[in-house]
C-alpha cells in the first residue's frame, strides 16, 4: 500500500488574486529550510506585484508607463520582463503584444506565469518532491505525489462548474479566456475586446511563456494554435464557445470528458 504524501499548503493575496503553494514530500514538511523556501517565494511574488502592478501608482511599471522613468532607472527585472514579452509578441505572430494595449505598455499577461516560474524556483529544496504553484488557474510545476505526475482538471467554459478535461501537468500550464471576467482581452490589431476561442490552455516549460501564449490563442484562434504546434516543448487546446475543441499533436490529455461528465476517451 503505498504511503501518504506530507503536504503543506498556502495561500498568498498578491497581483490581485489569490496565488496558493502546494508542496509534497515522502519526509514532513515542517522544517526550517521548508518555511525558508515558502517564506521566499511569498516575497518574490510580493515583489512582483511591487515592481509590475499597474493599479499602483507608486510601482516602477506605472511610473515607466507615464514617462515619469526611463527603463534604464526601472529595477533589472523590468527589462528582463519587456525582453520575455518581445519574444512572446515574436511567437505568437504579434497576437501577444504588450506595448497595444491602453494605456501603454502592459506585461500583466506575461507577469503572473513570470513570478509564478519565479516562485516556484525556490520550493526546489531537500525533501520537496513536487511542488505547484497556482496563480488564478496558471500553474507552474515541478514532480508530483508520490512518484506520479500531477493531473489538473480544465473547466468547461459554457460550464465552469464541470471539466472539459484532465491533463497530466509536465512543467506549467496556463489558460486564458473571457467566460469567466466577460470580455478582457484586447485584439492588438484592432485594439478592441474580442476572442476568437472560449478558452484557451498552453502547456511547457515556462509558465511565463506559456500564459502570453494562452491569452495570445484565446484572441487569435487558429493561426496561434498553428504557431504554437511549431515550438519546441510547448502544446495548446482552444475549446469554442459551442465546446468544439482542437489542439496541438502532443497536448498530454489524460481523460477527454463529455458534456454530461462522463469519460469520452483516454489519452496519454
Amino acid at each position: 500500500m503505498a504511503s501518504i504524501p506530507h503536504t503543506r499548503h498556502h495561500r498568498i493575496e498578491v497581483m490581485g488574486t489569490v496565488v496558493t503553494l502546494d508542496l509534497y514530500g515522502d519526509e514532513p514538511l515542517e522544517r526550517p529550510e521548508v518555511d525558508a523556501a515558502i517564506d521566499e517565494a511569498r516575497a518574490v511574488l510580493e515583489r512582483a506585484d511591487r515592481v509590475f502592478s499597474t493599479w499602483r501608482a507608486d510601482s516602477p511599471m506605472s511610473r515607466l508607463r507615464r514617462g515619469e522613468i526611463a527603463l534604464g532607472e526601472a529595477p533589472s527585472e523590468v527589462a528582463d520582463v519587456l525582453d520575455g514579452c518581445r519574444e512572446a509578441k515574436e511567437l505568437s505572430g504579434g497576437w501577444f503584444d504588450p506595448w497595444a494595449m491602453p494605456g501603454g505598455v502592459d506585461p500583466t499577461g506575461y507577469v503572473k506565469g513570470w513570478a509564478g516560474a519565479r516562485a516556484l524556483a525556490v520550493l526546489r529544496v531537500a525533501g520537496v518532491t513536487g511542488a505547484m504553484v497556482n496563480a488564478a488557474g496558471d500553474i507552474a510545476s515541478f514532480g508530483g505525489v508520490s512518484a506520479n505526475p500531477f493531473r489538473i482538471g480544465i473547466v468547461r467554459p459554457d460550464a465552469p462548474g464541470s471539466l472539459a478535461c484532465v491533463v497530466t501537468l509536465r512543467d506549467a500550464i496556463a489558460t486564458s479566456g473571457d467566460y469567466q471576467r466577460g470580455p478582457h482581452l484586447i485584439n492588438p490589431f484592432s485594439g478592441e475586446a474580442a476572442t476568437r476561442v472560449a478558452s484557451a490552455s498552453v502547456t511547457g516549460p515556462d509558465l511565463a511563456l506559456a500564459d502570453a501564449l494562452a491569452t495570445a490563442l484565446a484572441v487569435g484562434g487558429d493561426e496561434v494554435l498553428a504557431r504554437i504546434e511549431r515550438i519546441e516543448g510547448y502544446e495548446a487546446l482552444a475549446i469554442g464557445a459551442d465546446g468544439s475543441r482542437s489542439r496541438t499533436a502532443d497536448f498530454a490529455l489524460a481523460d477527454v470528458l463529455n458534456r454530461d461528465g462522463s469519460r469520452a476517451r483516454s489519452a496519454s
